[in-house]
């Protein structure tokens, strides 16, 4: 293996490793622009140059391949002088945008030139002219004079997406980056070209001048949109006050797991974090003759424990079905399974709704489930399908029915619902099934709270919370707590790390940072 020397630290590689992988190695960043780890290397944009001791001429590290012996520097005065003329040549032409580009604080433009920039321009001509900031897809906005011509977004078409939508035209200094034609950016990929852009060119519709960036916190979560679980983080503005029609979530980026989804997220996830603050179940709810109206927690669970206890007293534990959901985390199925099997002896349980849809599927990241915890919910012991179980609460079989988080919307199931003695629901967002419910218990969001989420290979991965509960909402896992006390089956869970090690018996830290399989064991067991 080749041993190298970067700014006086030593480093063993495997053969083929480039000086700007060395380098990461051992905490050392080298400025890039058309350099990104999951692409193929153009060594285009020259902002990588160090200096190797005995070569004449610096080298451009995401390139040169490391050799045994190389010396290398990477903040040298000559490799410092080459990143400011190569500086210098990006600037001619880039327009002043600064105080108004949505990129600004997150610009490596920005960023390289405050730590290696000429100050006094030499460029008195005028700027090349090119367009401006224009739709290019659904979710994309291009400005080309913003542009560096890094290529990452065209590699990414041609090599990630496969759709090979964006390509360089023209020759020279009037090199541009655009459509090809005929064609628009609406693959299902599109949003990561805006991830992987170094500057402004590449600008987010649905985000653009929404809220600045240094205002943005973020937290580690997992996407919900299917189940791939692709590793995500929430970024959200915490001094924003939620009101009707605002957001607290401004947007979604991939997190990298070589494991799951590499560095990229589809874009049916990134987009569709809209629930988190729209359509919410804000407080919980009674039924009516004029539908659901709002209640107290006291009120609220004291309904759903009266009608569950009544119901196992008068006709037996058979009479209780519960439909969980595969979009409730590792924590909160188990905590459910634990009270209504283990505790109150419950047999009719369910998870799936066979009547959802299937979404679509690729050979990238799309799976066609759409739940994020089916794998889980099952190894867990919630195995069964819903429908069988909702004709039964339609023709009285069952006298009480607790569905969490799903929405019923088909024919048979609405008419099911509707003949149903009663229904309590336990959810995020209005829906169908909330509707007709007796009791509507009001949860929180995957972003509001703690947990885990097992994939469709069975890859148990950790969320975190970002915001706190909407308005008068709780967690799943503090709802069933309350309502097991109702029932005179205290769970003891205090908080969804005590149920994971329950679950597991290890703790959130001995989680690997990429997730770990249903089948591993802990070193403390499972």
């Amino acid at each position: 293996m080749p041993t190298i020397t970067i700014d006086g630290q030593q480093v063993n590689v495997a053969p083929g490793t480039t000086v700007i992988q060395a380098a990461e190695k051992l905490g050392v960043y080298i400025p890039r622009y058309c350099y990104h780890p999951g692409l193929s290397v153009a060594g285009s944009c020259r902002m990588c140059l160090v200096e190797v001791e005995n070569m004449p001429k610096l080298q451009i590290s995401c390139y040169t391949q490391a050799q045994d012996g190389m010396k290398i520097g990477t903040r040298s005065e000559k490799a410092i002088q080459g990143r400011q003329a190569m500086l210098e040549f990006l600037l001619i032409n880039h327009p002043l945008d600064c105080p108004v580009c949505d990129q600004s604080g997150e610009c490596d433009l920005q960023n390289f030139y405050m730590e290696h920039g000429r100050y006094q321009s030499r460029f008195m001509e005028d700027k090349i002219k090119r367009k401006k900031a224009y739709a290019i897809g659904s979710h994309v906005v291009l400005d080309q004079e913003r542009c560096i011509l890094c290529t990452r977004c065209t590699r990414f078409t041609e090599e990630i997406s496969r759709t090979h939508e964006l390509g360089v035209f023209s020759r020279g200094n009037r090199s541009v980056i655009d459509l090809f034609p005929g064609k628009t950016l609406d693959n299902p990929y599109s949003g990561n070209v805006i991830d992987i852009c170094p500057v402004g060119a590449l600008t987010e519709r649905q985000f653009r001048f929404k809220c600045r960036v240094w205002y943005l916190r973020q937290e580690e979560s997992i996407c919900t949109g299917c189940s791939r679980g692709c590793n995500i983080a929430i970024h959200f503005n915490p001094t924003r006050r939620y009101k009707a029609g605002g957001r607290r979530v401004q947007r979604l980026k991939p997190r990298f797991n070589p494991e799951v989804n590499s560095w990229w997220m589809c874009d049916y996830g990134r987009f569709g974090f809209e629930f988190i603050d729209r359509n919410r179940i804000e407080r919980p709810q009674l039924g009516s003759d004029h539908g659901p109206q709002p209640a107290d927690w006291e009120a609220a669970l004291d309904a759903a424990a009266a009608a569950i206890r009544e119901a196992i007293d008068e006709h037996g534990p058979q009479s209780v079905g519960v439909i969980a959901s595969p979009q409730m985390s590792n924590e909160e199925l188990f905590a459910a399974y634990e009270l209504f099997h283990n505790r109150l002896g419950l047999t009719r349980l369910a998870l799936r709704n066979p009547w959802e849809e299937a979404g679509p599927e690729d050979e990238l990241l799309l799976k066609a489930d759409r739940n994020p915890n089916a794998m889980g919910g099952e190894s867990i012991g919630w195995t069964e399908a819903a429908d069988a179980l909702l004709r039964e609460a339609g023709s009285g079989r069952v006298q009480v029915l607790f569905i969490f988080r799903h929405e019923f919307s088909n024919a048979e199931a609405i008419e099911s619902l509707n003949s149903a003695a009663f229904v309590i629901y336990q959810g995020t967002n209005w829906n169908q099934t909330a509707k007709t419910a007796d009791v509507v218990l009001a949860g929180a969001v995957h972003a509001e709270k703690d947990g885990t989420f097992a994939n469709f290979e069975g890859r148990i991965q950790r969320f975190r919370q970002a915001l706190l509960p909407l308005e008068d909402s709780r967690a799943d896992l503090d709802i069933l707590n309350d309502l097991a006390d109702r029932l005179g089956q205290p769970l003891a869970f205090h908080d969804a790390e005590s149920v994971f090690h329950a679950w597991r018996r290890m703790t959130y830290s001995e989680l690997d940072e990429y997730g770990m399989l249903l089948t591993e064991k802990s070193e403390v067991g499972a």
